[in-house]
């Protein structure tokens, strides 16, 4: 059974300056124990997708959402705010950006996560001290008990992160999503937290959507991954396909945009000419053909399709007129 299904997920906002679609029909699964990770530009809608996922988005008189997401069998978006809140934790729980502005100031660290296990666990409050203590020891962090008496803005970034994460992993939830959690980290704690992530979701058996413009971060740490561009996927599969074998030209842009190790030194990299696609004023077609060297008049006029490409008994979907078929055979 799947833990997470989104159905032809759309969030459109109303603005001043016009109607943005933020999320244009994003479909995906996943199941527990599995980890897809979610890539694309800034401003490909990766986080406006996960915020929707959440439930963290509200259908108001600025913003239209359309579409399914069931989590653990739940209609997120049917149910009502209070209900959907309830969910908050044990069922769903988010790790946000940046760690500094997700916690209170005000509030010692042992506060934040003592309040989400007397809410939803309704644990005492000898006994939440007790389990908040021991999920900082489980994130690592070190002298816990002396922890849970400080304040964010006595922990280094690295440390606030990890003080998220156990917010986040407090009850035990069975969709954890990811918002690109190293923004601003150096590289070393960058992989300490990604390590730790990967780790805490097998030992749990928890479904993780990692969240991240980094390539190098979702390559060993995913099962499957999702390639967005303009609000839409364009291409997802097994990560290790992906990588080796990306069937749309923007996926295979973004890879050769990145450093790989085996690089010799100062070797340039590959830069995707042309900027992302204004949402407010969308091209026609596919959103990827002013800047893909593929294009066609087809490709300017049509917008494709995400279509099944197949090779053994693994799939492989790709949005493009034109797919980098290569060692793949096309399923009409």
């Amino acid at each position: 059974m799947n833990i997470l299904e989104v159905e032809d997920l759309h969030t459109v906002f109303t603005t001043p300056r016009g109607v943005m679609r933020a999320v244009d029909g994003v479909s995906l699964s996943l199941r527990a124990g599995e980890t897809l990770g979610i890539v694309g530009e800034s401003g490909s809608g990766k986080s406006v997708l996960g915020r929707t996922i959440m439930g963290l988005i509200a259908d108001d008189a600025t913003t239209s959402i359309s579409g399914s997401v069931r989590i653990g069998g739940h209609d997120m978006h049917a149910l009502k705010p209070r209900a959907r809140r309830r969910l908050w934790g044990p069922e769903v729980a988010m790790v946000f950006q940046d760690p500094m502005t997700s916690l209170n100031p005000v509030k010692r660290v042992g506060t934040h996560i003592t309040e989400a296990l007397r809410l939803h666990l309704g644990l005492s409050r000898k006994d939440a001290y007790e389990r908040a203590v021991d999920l900082l020891r489980q994130v690592f962090i070190p002298e816990p008990k002396r922890r849970m008496r400080q304040y964010p803005h006595e922990l280094s970034g690295g440390m606030r992160q990890r003080v998220v994460i156990a917010m986040a992993l407090a009850c035990d939830p069975k969709l954890l999503i990811a918002d690109e959690p190293t923004t601003a980290l150096d590289v070393t704690v960058q992989r300490q937290i990604l390590d730790l992530l990967a780790t805490l979701a097998s030992e749990r058996n928890m479904a993780t959507i990692l969240i991240s413009h980094d390539l190098g971060a979702v390559g060993g740490r995913t099962d499957r991954v999702a390639v967005m561009y303009g609000g839409r996927t364009v291409e997802t599969s097994d990560t290790s396909r992906v990588f080796a074998n990306p069937v749309h030209p923007y996926a295979e842009a973004l890879l050769a945009s990145s450093p790989r190790i085996g690089d010799a030194p100062h070797t340039v990299l590959r830069a995707i000419e042309g900027a992302p696609p204004n949402m407010l004023t969308p091209p026609t077609g596919c959103s990827f053909a002013p800047r893909c060297r593929l294009a066609t008049d087809r490709c300017h006029e049509e917008q494709p399709e995400l279509r099944e490409l197949t090779d053994g008994d693994a799939t492989h979907l790709g949005a493009c007129h034109f797919p980098l078929l290569r060692v793949h055979q096309e399923v009409s």
